[in-house]
């Protein structure tokens, strides 16, 4: 009987997901090969092939070289995606890449969101502001992320320096909301249909850009709704792979924030943290093996924005897990992350004063 050849997953992007995915496909003994650019960080431990990820044609014959595949951005268009042995699907992947369309998904889901109006032009602020209050967040409908694509509105007169701002693109116009906490869930969804859910963490943002993810947070309701969203999202989507979701904690409620079909950098510390990371459950609810265990324990991970602290400080903490991306240093990029054990209070700190200065 002739031997199986190891799944050869192709990846759309090279990037640090692709990368960190790349790297747990080494133990799933899975060949991981990733559409992107020479120099992308990915390279360190997969090989990547130069594509054009806009050309539906390039797209098309690097899937043709694969078994299956996967994103590590929903900023693909779906239309460049469709037809492809993809996972997950192309309709996941166009929700997620829409405001104003995942929004409406929300709640068609019975998942409350923020107040929200679409504008698509100057004219419709007016509108917009009436069901939204002020102030309020213009955010680009597509391609925002870290902060990027979004004005805040605290008054009508900055209506149209908003508008110029983003370049006078379709837009959703969000209402601030009063929250508690931001948090994120996890979960991975399978080929048979089984899921399994990570415990909610709690996410602190600076300037839009996510710095610091802390898990568990500890609130057996609030785990227990969020884990009953994400089930409606999957299911309807007949969804097959990683799915995060971010939310506001408002009281005993949550509101959805955006959805990422794909691993998240919430969830970076599920690599040390958790039985089975969250890059690992990716690879194993695509290729159609069983999921690994989400049991974990409790971790803080700090996102490295701009540059990466020297090795030598670092080794100072062996407690410390250090992971860097290999991307060159630029203000307001993500090029690495480190995670300790919750435990750790006085050197998280440190490194909490460390990073944001």
């Amino acid at each position: 009987m002739m031997e199986k050849s190891r799944p050869r997953i192709g990846i759309l992007g090279a990037g640090q997901l692709a990368l960190m995915l790349a790297q747990a496909g080494k133990a799933l003994d899975v060949e991981i090969v990733c559409a992107g650019q020479p120099g992308d960080c990915a390279e360190q431990a997969a090989e990547v092939i130069s594509v054009d990820l806009d050309d539906a044609t390039a797209v098309s014959a690097f899937a043709a070289q694969v078994d299956l595949v996967t994103i590590e951005s929903e900023n693909i268009h779906a239309d460049v995606v469709q037809g492809l042995n993809l996972y997950p699907n192309a309709r996941a992947i166009g929700i997620a890449q829409d405001r104003l369309v995942e929004k409406r998904f929300f709640q068609e889901c019975g998942i409350g969101t923020a107040p929200f109006a679409p504008v698509d032009s100057v004219e419709d602020f007016k509108q917009a502001i009436e069901v939204t209050g002020l102030p309020a967040i213009l955010k680009t409908r597509r391609m925002g992320y870290d902060g990027k694509g979004q004005v805040r509105l605290r008054e009508f007169a900055d209506a149209f320096a908003a508008w110029e701002e983003v370049g006078g693109v379709p837009c959703i116009l969000e209402g601030m909301v009063k929250f508690d906490a931001e948090v994120s869930l996890i979960a991975a969804r399978g080929r048979t249909g089984r899921i399994v859910f990570y415990p909610l963490i709690e996410n602190h943002h600076s300037e839009g850009i996510l710095r610091t993810s802390i898990a568990p947070f500890v609130d057996a309701a609030l785990q227990q709704l969020a884990e009953k969203y994400l089930m409606v999202l999957l299911e309807k989507l007949e969804y097959v792979g990683v799915l995060a979701v971010e939310f506001f904690v408002v009281g005993d409620k949550l509101l959805a924030n955006e959805m990422a079909p794909r691993v998240h950098n919430s969830g970076h510390w599920t690599i040390e943290g958790a039985e089975t990371s969250q890059f690992e459950n990716h690879l194993r609810a695509i290729t159609g093996m069983d999921l690994g265990s989400t049991q974990s324990r409790s971790m803080v991970m700090l996102n490295c924005i701009g540059s990466m602290p020297a090795e030598r400080e670092t080794a100072a903490f062996p407690q410390m897990f250090r992971h860097d991306y290999g991307k060159e240093a630029r203000p307001g990029r993500k090029v690495g992350h480190l995670t300790l054990p919750a435990t750790e209070s006085a050197a998280i700190a440190e490194w909490q004063r460390r990073l944001q200065g």
